[in-house]
C-alpha cells in the first residue's frame, strides 16, 4: 500500500472500527499525523505572535490544533483498532495506551507485528487479498 492509498483509506474509513488494516496503512497514517500535527503547531504558534511561552502555557497548541485533533481523533483510533484486528487482537487493546510508558510500548509491539495470516475473526487478511 502506498501513502496516497493509505491517506484515502484514512478519510474514507474514518469511522470504521471493523475489519483489518495493514501495517503499511497504519504507519503511513502515523507519518501523516506527525507531519500535520507539527504543521498545525507552527500555524498556532504563528497565530499567537510567536509567543512561545503562551504557546506552552496553552498545552502546546491553540485553536487550530484543537480543531485538528477533534477532526482526526476518531479516524486515528479507527485505524489503530483495525491494525490491532489485523494482528488478531481485540480493539479493546487500544485502551492499554492509557498506561504511561508501558502502554505505548505494548501498542508499539502490537502495531509492528506482522498480520495474522489468512482469515481471522475480524475478516480476511488485507495483505493476502491485495497480493492476489
Amino acid at each position: 500500500m502506498d501513502f496516497q492509498t493509505a491517506l484515502r483509506s484514512f478519510w474514507k474509513r474514518y469511522r470504521d472500527f471493523r475489519g483489518r488494516s495493514r501495517r503499511s496503512e497504519y504507519w503511513f497514517i502515523q507519518l501523516f499525523l506527525v507531519v500535520t500535527n507539527f504543521s498545525v503547531a507552527i500555524i498556532d504558534l504563528a497565530l499567537m505572535g510567536w509567543d512561545v511561552d503562551r504557546f506552552i502555557a496553552n498545552g502546546g497548541g491553540g485553536i487550530v490544533g484543537l480543531v485538528w485533533i477533534l477532526v482526526t481523533i476518531v479516524p486515528a483510533l479507527a485505524v489503530l483498532v483495525r491494525r490491532l484486528h489485523d494482528t488478531g487482537k481485540s480493539g479493546w487493546w487500544a485502551l492499554v495506551g492509557l498506561l504511561p510508558l508501558v502502554g505505548a510500548i505494548v501498542l508499539l509491539v502490537f502495531t509492528v507485528t506482522d498480520s495474522s495470516p489468512g482469515e481471522n475473526k475480524f475478516g480476511l487478511s488485507p495483505k493476502e487479498s491485495s497480493d492476489a
